[in-house]
């Protein structure tokens, strides 16, 4: 973790989280990502410096309110961008066609998944709004993915706190953990839902 951030959050506590979630989801790069951010803050936690709670619900608002912002541009001004597209956005109607087709195909979980998986959460906000996804369908999934995303990081760092000076050394092993800690969410939470469908369609027989 760069000093300076270390100050920057240690000085500002919950602005600086919030500034750093973000302007990191509305595209502005962080000298650190977001899921490193906050696994620091989750460290900070457990050395009372910061409130557990107060950490997520800031996380949450920040990923939710950037996420949203990128979103809705792409969703009213996608067609125009893409038309004038910088040589920065390499997206072609080609990709479009096959993002649309595996929507499709997944369904809401593929957006649901994209916004749980590090490093191209992103990128999902930004092809929703392309794809024209309604809002009434994209805001329960970000305010949803938003909360998960933020708590299994803050925690994940509570958890090293006892660990951190072991643990700041393996920080490339701390992404996979987060990873795999988020497929492992994603598949309990799939299986519920399934069970739960199946279950009212036999009632329903």
């Amino acid at each position: 973790m760069p000093p300076e951030v270390i100050v920057f959050i240690t000085n500002y506590g919950y602005l600086a989280v919030f500034l750093l979630i973000f302007s990191q989801e509305i595209g502005i790069p962080n000298p650190v990502p977001n899921e490193l951010v906050l696994i620091f803050c989750g460290y900070l936690t457990y050395q009372g410096i910061l409130y557990l709670p107060f950490v997520i619900l800031t996380a949450t608002v920040a990923d939710f309110i950037g996420t949203n912002i990128l979103y809705t541009i792409f969703y009213f001004f996608g067609r125009y961008i893409l038309e004038h597209k910088p040589r920065w956005l390499p997206i072609s109607e080609n990709t479009l066609t096959k993002l649309r087709n595996r929507i499709s195909k997944g369904g809401l979980w593929t957006v649901f998944l994209g916004r749980l998986t590090p490093f191209i959460r992103g990128y999902t906000s930004v092809i929703t709004g392309f794809l024209q996804i309604k809002p009434k369908l994209f805001l329960p999934i970000a305010i949803a993915s938003a909360l998960i995303w933020s708590s299994t990081c803050v925690i994940a760092g509570r958890m090293l706190g006892p660990y951190w000076s072991y643990a700041e050394n393996k920080i490339g092993n701390i992404k996979f953990m987060i990873l795999i800690a988020v497929l492992v969410i994603l598949t309990i939470v799939t299986v519920k839902y399934f069970q739960n469908r199946s279950t009212i369609k036999d009632k329903s027989i």
